[in-house]
C-alpha cells in the first residue's frame, strides 16, 4: 500500500500536489525500490517520492476548460497583441546586477 505524506493511501489516478514545487497531477503509476515508495504523475511524466506528495480532494483540482470549449477568439487575441505595439524597453532594462 502507497501512502502519502499524511499516511493517507494513494491509488490510481488519484490527483495528489507535490508539497515541495506544488505540481499536481493524476498518479498514473506506483513503484515501490528499496524500501522507497514513488507515485508517477501525468502532468510531468516524472516520479515523486509519495511520501512528499499529499492527495486532494475533489473540490482541490481545478478543472482546464480548454477541453469543453476549446475556441480561441482570434480577435481578443490580436487587440491584447496590439497592446504590446506601443510597449519598449529602457535601453537599461535587461542589464544584470553584476
Amino acid at each position: 500500500m502507497v501512502v502519502d505524506a499524511r499516511d493517507i493511501e494513494i491509488t490510481l489516478d488519484a490527483h495528489v500536489r507535490y508539497v515541495d514545487t506544488g505540481t499536481v497531477g493524476k498518479v498514473l503509476d506506483m513503484k515501490t525500490e528499496n524500501e522507497v515508495e514513488w507515485v508517477k504523475l501525468d502532468k510531468t511524466e516524472l516520479w515523486y517520492l509519495a511520501d512528499r506528495v499529499e492527495l486532494l480532494d475533489e473540490k482541490d483540482i481545478k478543472k482546464s476548460t480548454w477541453e469543453e470549449n476549446n475556441e480561441v477568439d482570434i480577435e481578443d487575441l490580436k487587440e491584447k497583441a496590439s497592446n504590446f505595439d506601443s510597449f519598449e524597453l529602457a535601453t537599461d532594462a535587461g542589464n544584470g546586477g553584476g
